[in-house]
């Protein structure tokens, strides 16, 4: 399905000044959706009349539409969560000519708010139709058309009168283009809703109304008498008045005068509020506040932040007793005086100094996301600094690594420095040459009915994500008869482990047509679908 983005360029003239502010109304316009209790469908002119379908018959420009419209083309559709929808069906992307919907066709020529007074029945269920036209600055953009749903009409509540005024100025801010408030767009993540409370307020900033969920929600804060007839401000910062410093804005801010969201706590409980002042005719009229309880939220948060902290000390920690088990080692190392032992020690020490790395890294990120770009370039350079006076080689990289898993960078890291250090050994012992690491993503297509497709039945082609790293140099090669599965070398013997075994990937030694070996280690990046079975995670 094509984006708003797409359409947008694909069949108008709009810039994208205007793209931007369409984006930020539709980022918001769930708002005016469950305030209407309707839905909400976004059309905007078309750029040329050959994006019109062949039944719309003659392709020619209504006369009675200004500016060249020749028809238009639906870019965005809201549904209301407070009420039953009108349209059940997509109607994205949807291209009609003029004439087709007059109520549009009206809203744009004459830039007002159009409503029509009896509902129509084409599709069984009384709809009444409103046109809206959006407007920033002194342009267009287009006219949003709100469909109510009236197969449940009935006598409107209190709530329901106060949602249907909040719906019809808001209407108006958006014909005058007045909203949304440029650099004040919701978070959606966590912005609050009309269900989860909504408070009405006049020029003055006191409350008119007050929805029973945000009559609840300040009851929760300490506040148990009813909210009308209070000052918002006031009683929110004489609540929060806990010794603690407030924020400065925040009466103005609960007094209607400006669009933001704040949070505040009291007794325990944590409250999102976000004020969206109503400014009608170049008038401020009032405000309405949305409000929500987000205790059981922010104890989540805090309690999601100890639990991070805590892996980062203990990644700290392990690390830590690595390097301690490391200079151990080294210790160790430096009192034998047998060579064969002290070798053994020392890639001891390279492969617990490897998986330190990981482990330092792990550290510092508040998640199991690494950066082994980084991890990569320590790898490479531990690597040139044991290497011998008379090798005199300087290993590089070429490509990029990207982000990686932790359970995918400790092996990896681990194999890169035995593919370093034995290239280092045996390849280029006692000369000069040069040692690259290469690395890069890319996608493979794996045929349905094979490995893990098999056994879930699945069909269809599918993609899977792979890394792709080469360790070459220009050495003296590799032996005739070698044999990576055969060898009784222990670091290759641990790459074999690591690469195949642990990681499910794939590892091809090869001699280099100019001289010198390569070896390519290609792993899978998907989930754990491709890796060999173990124990479930917690």
């Amino acid at each position: 399905m094509p984006t708003l983005t797409d359409l947008v360029r694909d069949h108008t003239d709009l810039t994208d000044a205007d793209l931007e502010w369409l984006h930020a109304l539709v980022s918001d316009w769930q708002l005016l959706a469950d305030l209407s209790f309707a839905d909400l469908l976004l059309w905007v002119p078309l750029r040329s009349p050959d994006a019109l379908p062949a039944e719309a018959g003659p392709r020619r420009r209504d006369p009675g539409i200004p500016g060249g419209v020749h028809g238009w083309v639906a870019i965005a559709q809201m549904r209301p969560t407070t009420g039953p929808t009108a349209y059940p069906e997509d109607l994205v992307g949807k291209v009609v000519p003029t004439g087709r919907r007059g109520l549009i066709d009206v809203a744009w020529r004459e830039r007002r708010i159009v409503r029509e007074g009896d509902p129509e029945w084409g599709s069984g269920i009384p709809v009444r139709e409103e046109s809206i036209p959006v407007r920033r600055g002194v342009k267009l953009l287009g006219v949003i058309q709100r469909s109510t749903n009236l197969s449940s009409a009935r006598t409107p509540s209190r709530l329901e009168l106060t949602y249907l005024q909040s719906a019809s100025d808001l209407a108006q801010m958006i014909a005058e283009g007045r909203f949304p408030v440029p650099g004040e767009e919701p978070n959606l993540v966590r912005s609050p809703r009309v269900g989860d409370g909504l408070i009405r307020l006049d020029r003055a900033g006191r409350v008119t109304y007050a929805s029973p969920n945000a009559q609840s929600a300040y009851r929760r804060l300490g506040f148990p008498a009813d909210l009308v007839g209070e000052s918002l401000g006031e009683v929110t910062t004489r609540l929060c008045d806990t010794g603690e410093p407030l924020e400065e804005a925040l009466t103005v801010v609960l007094s209607g005068r400006a669009p933001r969201e704040v949070e505040v706590e009291s007794r325990g409980s944590v409250m999102q509020l976000r004020t969206i002042p109503l400014v009608v005719g170049g008038t401020r009229i009032g405000a309405v506040v949305l409000c929500r309880d987000v205790t059981e939220l922010r104890w989540r948060d805090r309690e999601l932040m100890t639990k991070d902290a805590t892996i980062r000390e203990i990644h700290h920690r392990v690390k830590n007793n690595l390097q301690t088990v490391a200079a151990l080692l080294r210790l160790q190392a430096r009192r034998l005086q047998i060579p064969e032992g002290r070798a053994a020690l020392d890639e001891a020490v390279r492969r617990v100094g490897s998986i330190a790395i990981v482990h330092e890294t792990l550290s510092l990120t508040p998640d199991e996301l690494i950066d082994f770009d980084d991890i990569a370039d320590r790898v490479i350079m531990m690597a040139g600094e044991v290497s011998t006076p008379e090798t005199r080689v300087t290993p590089k990289r070429t490509g990029s690594f990207g982000v990686l898993p932790a359970e995918v960078a400790t092996p990896l890291a681990m194999a890169l420095t035995e593919l370093l250090q034995n290239a280092l050994e045996h390849g280029l012992a006692n000369r000069f040459g040069t040692l690259e690491v290469v690395a890069h993503r890319y996608e493979e297509h794996r045929e349905p009915g094979t490995g893990r497709d098999r056994e879930l039945g699945a069909g269809g082609d599918e993609k899977e994500r792979r890394l792709v790293t080469v360790v070459s140099d220009d050495g003296v090669g590799l032996p005739e008869d070698f044999d990576v599965e055969g060898t009784d070398s222990l670091g290759l013997q641990i790459v074999r482990t690591l690469i195949v075994g642990e990681l499910g990937g794939r590892l091809e030694f090869r001699r280099r047509p100019t001289g010198g070996t390569e070896v390519v280690v290609d792993v899978p990046l998907n989930d754990d679908d491709h890796r060999r079975p173990g124990p479930p995670r917690r």
